[in-house]
């Protein structure tokens, strides 16, 4: 398989993937991303390329980096700990305290059942 081919199916079930994992449907996608919903349909299923500008709106939408939907990151476990970041980055103290403190009583419970 040629390398582009590769590529393009990488950033195309990476979108798809990540879409899914944040509950949006194809249809908020494409309202954002400012193309038809059969666009993203079609970007999804690796029929049709995305250009520059879309990925970086979609980019912005998932709040994952670019290089996230080319296959870099290494680790998943890494991807859910910078989304947490830059999703807590938009949050109040108040709200950030709390999101820590429900972090460290989640580790603590997971501590107990080991």
């Amino acid at each position: 398989m040629e390398e582009n081919e590769i590529l393009k199916r990488t950033i195309a079930s990476r979108l798809r993937e990540t879409r899914e994992y944040l509950g949006l449907s194809q249809q908020t996608v494409a309202d954002y991303v400012g193309i038809p919903r059969a666009a993203v349909s079609a970007i999804e299923s690796g029929k049709r390329k995305v250009d520059t500008m879309e990925l970086e709106r979609f980019s912005k939408l998932y709040k994952y980096p670019v290089s996230h939907f080319y296959g870099d990151e290494q680790d998943g476990e890494d991807a859910t700990v910078q989304l947490l970041a830059r999703t807590a980055k938009d949050l109040s103290d108040t709200d950030r305290e709390q999101v820590l403190k429900f972090a460290q009583f989640l580790k603590n419970m997971g501590d107990h059942k080991e």
